[in-house]
C-alpha cells in the first residue's frame, strides 16, 4: 500500500463551516474538478459564494502526480455536492472533465484519463479515511446523486447533465477492489 502524504491547506474560511463529529461521516463522494490545474481549483474554492462567508469545496483534492491536498478537515461540512454535504466527506480528483464548455450539448465527453498515480493515492486515502471515519461505509461519484439537467450553453431547447464527474474514465472497479465501501446511487450498468 502506498505510504500517504497529505498536505494540509486550509480554505481561509474553514471555521465557518459547520462542525461534526468523524462519527457522522456515512460517504465520501468522488468527484474531477472540470479545471485544467489544482491552482485553478484551489481559487474556485477559496470563492466565497455563500452569506455565511463559504464557498464550494471538496475536503481533499489529488493532484495528477498523486498529491493529497486536505482544504476541509472531514470534521467540517463542506459545500461539495447538493443534498449530501452533512454526513459526506468530498474528494476532487484534478482533471479537466468538460472544461471549459461544461454545459455545451456538443461537448459532453470527458476525454483525459486519471493518472495510476491518483488511483493509487486515491485508494491508499480510502483506506485512512475508513480508519479516521467508523460509520463510512458508502462511496458514490458525483454524477450518482446530483442527477439535475440544465440547459445546454448553445442551445437552451437541450439540456445537459449539471454534473458528470468523475464521469466514464474513471476506474471504479479498481477503486471499489479492497475499500470496504459500497457504491450508492449509480445507475446499473447497460
Amino acid at each position: 500500500m502506498l505510504m500517504l502524504t497529505i498536505h494540509d491547506q486550509p480554505l481561509p474560511y474553514v471555521a465557518k463551516l459547520l462542525e461534526r463529529p468523524a462519527s457522522a461521516v456515512t460517504l465520501v463522494v468522488i468527484h474531477c474538478t472540470e479545471l485544467p490545474d489544482l491552482a485553478m481549483a484551489r481559487e474556485y474554492g477559496e470563492k466565497v459564494l455563500y452569506d455565511n462567508g463559504t464557498g464550494n469545496s471538496g475536503h481533499y483534492y489529488i493532484d495528477r502526480d498523486g498529491a493529497v491536498y486536505r482544504y476541509v478537515p472531514g470534521t467540517r461540512v463542506a459545500n461539495h455536492v447538493r443534498g449530501y454535504n452533512p454526513p459526506s466527506i468530498g474528494i476532487e480528483l484534478v482533471n479537466k472533465g468538460r472544461y471549459p464548455d461544461w454545459f455545451d450539448s456538443r461537448r459532453q465527453t470527458m476525454t483525459e484519463p486519471y493518472t495510476t498515480a491518483q488511483i493509487a493515492s486515491l485508494r491508499a486515502l480510502l483506506a485512512q479515511l475508513r480508519l479516521d471515519f467508523p460509520n463510512l461505509h458508502e462511496i458514490a461519484g458525483h454524477e450518482d446523486l446530483d442527477l439535475a439537467r440544465v440547459p445546454a450553453s448553445d442551445d437552451p431547447a437541450k439540456e445537459v447533465p449539471r454534473k458528470l464527474d468523475p464521469g466514464p474514465l474513471f476506474p471504479w472497479a479498481e477503486v471499489l477492489a479492497d475499500s470496504g465501501l459500497k457504491r450508492i446511487g449509480a445507475t446499473p450498468p447497460l
